[in-house]
């Protein structure tokens, strides 16, 4: 079925109040395009299209809508119908729907739940959002250790369905500390009467809970897991974290990174209105308007060189363009290395030594290039010479700012993709500008005598 012919389709049930028409269409679309289609809808229509659905099949797609539209169809749709669907949702979507909600509609939303899937979420809520534990589900297969293939594959069928995946099984003793692992394949293939702990694997990967997620996605992506298990200090199993939910980390940290390394507020591109995403970029941009300023400063500082030497002004745009790209290459260099874990912490002696090894390289070829190029354009040797050992001195000056800047926050703690493009660049924009003219003064007037 074609995605605009079902669309139609399904609002015009809607519109009809054809229950079991839209039902029936619904059940044929998967839940993150249905997700995509109440959100185009009215509010009256979207809580409308949610009552009918089965209570499994609304909590599916209520799972792929944005926090505040969770609680607001959650709000129209009376307290039994509205615990349904939270029963039907996994654990830990319900923990972070909770999160971030206000305290007294938390409590509201969480007294819908039976004490037992409440008791889940309320330890989900323990954890920080952006740790293992904030992250896993507690809707996983634990068997204990002394059952047969036979009776494991039995045990399954009883908890598929509670289960947020059955492609591991994990195998516990009978204080649920973890003791291996085997996958669906594995338990299928086994000779029926094999006790499961002679089949599983024991050098199980693991996370601890208070683990931070962009690590929890570094450990999937480097092991290639469907799901990793997530263990107390004493070994008990706690959760799981689903491939899905890495993937959602993975495009969220990559969000926040882009929009810190353009000096862009996380909540920038997602606001409503013109004046409301302006409001949000204004701050950094007075603030880097300001740090331009400096740069008129220095300038001001050589007026004297400048009224000797005018030509020397055509070239200021030209070094601090130059240096405000080697440093901002420098600096996604280095940013995507500690992003990734390529650049482990200790590192950074041999990293800053690389990333000068290159810049120098640059340097001499950008000096040679621009002084040969001023040369031709001016005929003037001496300031041809000047733009040429500025322009050395400052891409080699970028190189290192714009690696040294983010290892020292990664040293500090801090995220280096708060160590934005513009920010470096205004940086490289004082110090250049102030290198070219130093360098004007000293080989000019030297010169001169």
């Amino acid at each position: 079925m074609g995605a605009s012919r079902w669309q139609d389709q399904l609002a015009r049930a809607l519109e009809a109040g054809d229950g079991q028409a839209a039902v029936r269409l619904a059940a044929e679309v998967h839940p993150a395009d249905l997700a995509e289609f109440v959100l185009q809808v009215a509010p009256a229509a979207r809580s409308r299209l949610l009552g009918w659905l089965p209570a499994d099949r609304a909590a599916l797609v209520v799972e792929q809508l944005p926090p505040a539209v969770q609680s607001e169809v959650l709000a129209v749709l009376g307290r039994q119908r509205a615990g349904a669907v939270l029963e039907e949702m996994s654990s830990d979507e319900v923990a972070d729907l909770l999160g971030e909600l206000p305290p007294q509609r938390a409590v509201d939303l969480l007294g819908l739940l039976k004490e037992e899937e409440a008791a889940d979420v309320r330890s989900l809520l323990a954890y920080l959002d952006d740790t293992a534990g904030g992250l896993m589900t507690t809707e996983f297969v634990a068997l204990q250790d002394d059952l047969t293939a036979a009776e494991a594959i039995d045990a399954l069928r009883r908890l598929a369905p509670d289960a947020e995946t059955i492609y591991y099984v994990y195998v516990v003793d009978r204080e649920e500390r973890l003791q291996g692992v085997l996958s669906l394949r594995e338990l299928i293939v086994a000779p029926p009467e094999t006790p499961i702990r002679r089949i599983m694997r024991t050098r199980v990967v693991t996370v601890p809970p208070d683990m931070d997620q962009e690590d929890v996605a570094r450990v999937v992506a480097k092991y290639d897991l469907l799901a990793v298990p997530v263990v107390d200090a004493s070994g008990r199993i706690l959760g799981i974290v689903t491939v899905d939910d890495v993937v959602d980390v993975l495009e969220e940290e990559a969000s926040e990174d882009i929009y810190r390394l353009t000096a862009t507020p996380e909540g920038a591109a997602g606001a409503g209105t013109s004046w409301l995403r302006a409001r949000l970029r204004m701050p950094w941009l007075v603030g880097l308007l300001l740090g331009e300023l400096v740069v008129a400063k220095v300038i001001q500082g050589f007026e004297g060189t400048l009224e000797r030497v005018a030509e020397l002004a055509y070239f200021i745009p030209l070094l601090a363009a130059t240096a405000g790209n080697v440093g901002t290459q420098s600096l996604a260099t280095a940013v995507r290395g500690l992003a990734t874990g390529e650049i482990a912490r200790g590192q950074a002696p041999r990293v800053l030594l690389r990333e000068l090894q290159v810049g120098l390289l640059l340097a001499v070829v950008l000096a040679t290039t621009s002084a040969g190029l001023v040369y031709a354009v001016l005929g003037n040797g001496p300031v041809a010479v000047t733009v040429g050992v500025a322009m050395g001195v400052n891409t080699l000056v970028a190189a290192g700012i714009g690696v040294l800047v983010p290892l020292a926050l990664h040293w500090l703690r801090v995220d280096p993709a708060v160590a934005s493009g513009p920010f470096v660049t205004t940086t490289l924009d004082v110090v250049g500008t102030l290198v070219y003219f130093l360098t004007a003064t000293w080989l000019l007037f030297r010169a001169a005598g």
